[in-house]
């Protein structure tokens, strides 16, 4: 855990996150913060779980500060201290779920005590929120999306090992049995369903999933989910009936009957490919490809058929390459800045095509192609060309030779997604400065007035936790100090130079309270402005 101690008074502030045993509460980084703006920076770029307060501050009292953490973080629990015993401020306190209210100086006893109260409270409703009965309810609130979810990986090509099948399917409470045989159902919604808006189209494909659910539920396990295509896909697996049918006979006999309740009750046709049945989950991904396949090259334009795929073996020469259309995409992997991924999946499209299409122009030509497109959508979504980028390689794909032969896609690939690495992280770095310009530039204009980390993340549209982060990277120090040195400098130059009063230099640079700004400038200096302004005569 992460606490914060917030107070004007410097040396209460060091003295409590100094000497006092707080690691023996579990807790783990104690932050200091001299005024209330200070502690809001640390809470927008910490997680800090637990602020210790003063109410007493200029600029921005205890009482205000927790009303601002509230808006950021309900969970954060706060504990104010104060010199005065007023019931007003208990109230206060006491409405914005304050954990304790302490006079000061506290006693270690009370102190501690109300730490460790906080951090009891805090562990309590962790706990709730990771409990078992919540977890297990909230799964079942999601379930039918996480079932369609991974239905639809599967589907894509994902591989998940041997016991992960069983513990997804045991998870998601799905009656489904890794090592028996199943059968998928693609069933295409024909055009009397096209003329629906989104939210109707969505209705009526739930509609028809739930009829296949109640029609084929007595013989089969169903589930179903719409794939990226359009089809409705079912994944299916008797059940232990006793019955005398063939469990061809009863998928194709309960396919014709979902077809006429279709049309009886939505006033619409259906036209079904079943596939033979298959050991699930080894075959699960060929089988979807060899149906919609069938369905592209079969049923084609023709309506209303109930079709079975036959295990006719597909030439070798005419099958698709699998590495490079199995997720995650390559295109995918380079948008997410992925590269080791991203030169992983080339190196592995080319075993492929060595190991099983090395007399195949085509498919070096296919995967060549989709390397390419993909390249030049990241280079122009980062408004670099491809010609600029690959300088002499750009020969290469003009005249053909980048695709001529397995050795040169893989030379050629994999050179150009190193310059793209390059080229992308340049243009990261001419960002990332650009970010550090402008908030230097909008806090050397605005010191006066209102620099807080949110203020200047809004202005350079960022959430302040990145803002903060690219600034550390690119500068390597904090925002908050960089603004104070800013301000110390400032105040320097002017103590030295002008002959304004140290209030005014004071609201210049953005401190309201003048009071508030020597003690800073005393702690930064050891010396007040005006005993650093005469020493300097």
């Amino acid at each position: 855990m992460q606490m914060i101690i917030v107070d004007d008074e410097a040396h209460w502030v060091d003295n409590l996150s100094m000497t006092k045993p707080w690691h023996t509460l579990g807790i783990e980084h104690v932050h200091k913060a001299y005024s209330a703006h200070e502690a809001l920076q640390i809470i927008d770029t910490h997680p800090i779980d637990i602020v210790i307060s003063d109410i007493q501050m200029p600029e921005m009292t205890g009482i205000e500060l927790i009303e601002r953490i509230r808006v950021r973080d309900k969970k954060i629990k706060c504990i104010l201290l104060s010199g005065y015993s007023e019931f007003d401020y208990a109230k206060k306190a006491i409405q914005y779920e304050a954990v304790d209210y302490l006079l000061k100086p506290p006693t270690d006893d009370e102190l501690m005590g109300a730490v460790q109260k906080a951090i009891d409270q805090l562990n309590t409703e962790w706990e709730l929120i990771s409990s078992l009965k919540r977890t297990q309810f909230t799964l079942r609130e999601n379930l039918p999306h996480l079932r369609g979810r991974l239905l639809l990986e599967a589907l894509q090509g994902h591989r998940f090992a041997a016991g992960e099948w069983e513990r997804k399917l045991t998870n998601y409470d799905l009656p489904f049995h890794a090592g028996d045989y199943a059968s998928l159902m693609l069933v295409r919604m024909e055009e009397e369903f096209r003329h629906y808006d989104n939210n109707d189209q969505t209705l009526i494909e739930y509609a028809v999933i739930n009829m296949a659910e109640e029609i084929m539920g007595e013989f089969m396990e169903v589930w179903g989910v719409k794939e990226e295509h359009g089809y409705l896909v079912f994944l299916l697996q008797l059940k232990e009936n006793d019955t005398d049918i063939g469990k061809e006979t009863i998928l194709e006999k309960l396919s014709v009957q979902l077809q006429s309740k279709v049309k009886q009750f939505l006033k619409g046709s259906l036209s079904i490919v079943i596939t033979e049945w298959f050991p699930f989950p080894e075959q699960l991904y060929d089988r979807f490809r060899q149906a919609s396949a069938y369905f592209r090259q079969i049923v084609g334009d023709e309506r209303e058929f109930v079709m079975r795929v036959s295990d006719v073996e597909t030439p070798a020469a005419q099958g698709p390459l699998d590495v490079l259309y199995t997720p995650p995409s390559f295109i995918h992997l380079l948008e997410s800045g992925q590269w080791d991924a991203a030169e992983e999946k080339i190196v592995a499209v080319c075993e492929e095509l060595d190991k099983k299409w090395s007399e195949s122009w085509e498919h070096c030509m296919e995967a060549g192609f989709l390397i390419t497109a993909s390249f030049t959508n990241l280079a122009h979504r980062n408004r670099l060309t491809l010609a600029t980028l690959m300088g002499s390689d750009i020969e290469w794909l003009q005249s053909g030779k980048a695709f001529s032969t397995i050795s040169k896609l893989r030379k050629w690939s994999l050179s150009v997604l190193g310059k793209l690495k390059e080229g992308t992280s340049n243009e990261i770095k001419d960002i990332r400065s650009e970010y550090v310009r402008k908030i230097q530039d909008f806090t050397d204009k605005n010191l006066h007035l209102d620099v807080s980390l949110r203020v200047l993340a809004d202005h350079v549209n960022l959430h302040p936790t990145h803002l903060s982060k690219i600034y550390k990277i690119e500068t390597g120090e904090g925002i908050s100090d960089y603004i104070s040195r800013l301000r110390m400098d400032r105040a320097c130059h002017k103590l030295k130079m002008t002959t304004k009063k140290v209030y005014e230099i004071s609201m210049e640079i953005g401190y309201m309270d003048p009071a508030y700004f020597i003690k800073v400038f005393k702690r930064q200096f050891g010396v007040t402005p005006q005993e650093y302004r005469d020493h300097h005569k």
